[in-house]
C-alpha cells in the first residue's frame, strides 16, 4: 500500500486541527508552516476536506479551518478516503467488484482481507493519534521488529 503525499498532508492537517479543536479556527498558512507543507497544495487539500464534510471554514480575519465533527468521531481512514478515494483498490476497482478464476480464485479473499486490515489499522481516530494514545493492537503491530525492516 502506498500513502501519497496528498493523503499524508491531509492526515497531518486534520491532526493539527484535532489538536486545536478547542482553540478556534486555524489558518491554512499556520497549518502549512507547522507541518512543513506547501500552503498552495494544502489549500487544495483543505478544500477537498471541506467538500467531503470533514472540515468547516470561514473567511476573514478571524477565519480559518476547524473539524466539522469531534476528532474522536473522525478516523484516519475517513480523511484518506476524502482526499484519495477508496483505501484499497485493484486496477482502480474495489475488491468486491472483482472476480478471478483458476489458481487466482482465492486472490479475491486476499484482497478483501487486505482491505479489512487496512480499515482496522486506519480506523483509529484523529483524537487517538493527536493525543498519542494509539490502541494496543496498533502499538503491538509497530513494536514488532519485523515491521521496521524492508523485506
Amino acid at each position: 500500500m502506498r500513502i501519497s503525499a496528498r493523503a499524508d498532508y491531509a492526515v497531518r492537517a486534520a491532526l493539527q486541527l484535532a489538536a486545536a479543536q478547542d482553540a478556534g479556527p486555524l489558518k491554512a498558512e499556520a497549518i502549512a508552516e507547522d507541518q512543513g507543507i506547501s500552503h498552495k497544495f494544502l489549500e487544495g487539500i483543505l478544500g477537498d476536506m471541506r467538500k467531503g464534510g470533514l472540515v468547516l471554514s470561514q473567511r476573514g480575519g478571524n477565519g480559518g479551518y476547524w473539524l466539522a465533527r469531534p476528532a474522536e468521531s473522525i478516523s484516519v481512514a475517513e480523511v484518506i478516503r476524502c482526499v484519495e478515494g477508496p483505501l484499497v483498490s485493484v486496477r482502480g476497482e474495489r475488491p468486491p467488484d472483482l472476480s478471478y478464476t483458476g489458481p487466482a480464485e482465492s486472490l479475491l479473499t486476499l484482497w478483501i482481507a487486505l482491505r479489512a486490515g487496512v480499515r482496522e489499522v486506519l480506523g483509529v481516530s484523529l483524537a487517538e493519534v493527536a493525543a498519542a494514545h494509539l490502541p494496543d493492537t496498533i502499538v503491538a503491530l509497530a513494536d514488532d521488529p519485523e515491521a521496521w525492516t524492508n523485506p
